[in-house]
């Protein structure tokens, strides 16, 4: 059973979704808590669920790094095999992705390498993209550049604003991390061997 730490930072539908395939005995995964960088509306799911929450705000920090260091705390103690960025819109400084590195993944709503960043919907559309969808992928030091572990495409239609188009990313984004997280505990192995 692979034990799971989800960090998100606004509704947690991805966090949802997840929760709700735990729900299924036969779901190889567990998930131990759901922590936030803010009092993000998200977490009701997980307390819905009966699954501890926490959260860490980066104000009543110094600096990042003692805020990223705080955030660690909260996970260490839980040992988890895997930590799930899902919507969780903070970039962890170099020192908290050493220390849970390849243990941390990340759902992002674009095919990257194309449109990393906070706006990836709205860099697709402006581009004039054809095609964008969602990419699961193994947080390293940059932003969405570590290696991928699946994506899926989603078409732009004629008439999507960010809004309608994202929601669409959104059912694609369920279903790959769902996904992902099954491959992963079915293989075993830590994400950076697989492959």
């Amino acid at each position: 059973m692979l034990s799971v730490v989800v960090l998100i930072s606004g509704s947690g539908s991805n966090l949802l979704a997840l929760l709700q395939a735990t729900k299924n005995p036969l779901f190889p995964a567990k998930v131990l808590a759901v922590g936030s960088d803010k009092p993000a509306p998200g977490l009701e799911h997980a307390d819905l669920y009966g699954v501890p929450t926490f959260v860490v705000e980066e104000k009543h920090f110094a600096s990042r790094d003692s805020w990223a260091e705080k955030l660690g705390e909260n996970i260490s103690h839980l040992d988890p095999d895997l930590i799930i960025l899902a919507g969780f819109m903070k970039v962890l400084p170099k020192s908290f992705v050493a220390k849970f590195s390849p243990r941390i993944i990340n759902i992002h709503p674009a095919l990257l390498p194309n449109f990393p960043g906070a706006h990836a919907v709205r860099d697709a559309l402006t581009s004039g993209a054809r095609e964008t969808g969602a990419t699961v992928h193994i947080v390293d030091e940059g932003v969405d550049t570590g290696p991928i572990l699946a994506q899926e495409a989603v078409t732009v239609l004629p008439a999507d604003d960010e809004n309608t188009l994202h929601e669409r990313i959104k059912l694609v984004e369920h279903k790959l991390l769902i996904d992902t997280v099954k491959f992963l505990a079915s293989k075993q192995l830590e994400p950076s061997k697989v492959g």
